[in-house]
């Protein structure tokens, strides 16, 4: 898939006021400073469609992007040690929880994680609630520019060894780089497939 078209179409706090449920749509999300914003930026080969920060906690809502006039790619807050309040924090939290848990047309959620940490907590706690709440994912890992191949391949399989602990099939798992433009094609591709399908079932 080539994206030849991609605007921005609006921002909510609830999953009830976005764009009617007639596409079918994508949600990106991570802790924060995962590096979400570049990677939507590549995904969509424009430079500033999501507004990039050194600052966590940049994104506060739920964000939709229309792609080709086909589909939605769901920009949405991180979760993690953001510099906000609790009671921020919990917001939040119920925001992205109602969305996750309550929008019929939302396809796949693919969950960012930084290549460069080991298998952290607040992920795998992240991962384990979509997979008992029967929400497909898939993992993409962020930044594999900044180590080196070998170390990333080790970075990957440590996740990929948690994960076979918490399941029998681990989901699929993408390795991608911005800086380098790496990965953005087989995220695509799969987009693409379940698109197809979407449109088979409609």
């Amino acid at each position: 898939m080539k994206v030849q078209d991609a605007k921005y179409v609006m921002s909510n706090s609830d999953y009830q006021k976005c764009p009617d449920p007639v596409l079918p749509e994508y949600a990106f999300i991570g802790r924060s400073n995962v590096g979400k914003s570049s990677l939507i930026n590549m995904l969509t080969g424009k430079k500033s469609l999501a507004k990039t920060s050194q600052q966590p906690g940049k994104t506060q809502l739920i964000n939709h992007y229309l792609i080709n006039d086909l589909w939605y790619l769901v920009d949405l807050p991180g979760y993690g040690y953001a510099k906000v309040s609790k009671t921020e924090r919990d917001k939040w939290e119920k925001m992205i929880g109602d969305y996750l848990h309550n929008r019929e047309n939302l396809i796949c959620t693919f969950v960012l994680i930084d290549v460069r940490h080991s298998p952290l907590a607040v992920d795998l706690e992240f991962m384990a609630g979509l997979g008992e709440a029967g929400i497909p994912f898939h993992i993409i890992f962020t930044k594999a520019d900044k180590l080196k191949a070998g170390h990333v391949a080790s970075q990957v399989q440590a996740y990929e060894q948690k994960l076979a602990d918490m399941w029998e099939e681990i989901p699929p798992l993408f390795v991608t780089s911005a800086e380098k433009n790496e990965g953005a094609e087989a995220i695509l591709k799969t987009i693409e497939t379940y698109n197809q399908s979407f449109v088979k079932t409609k």
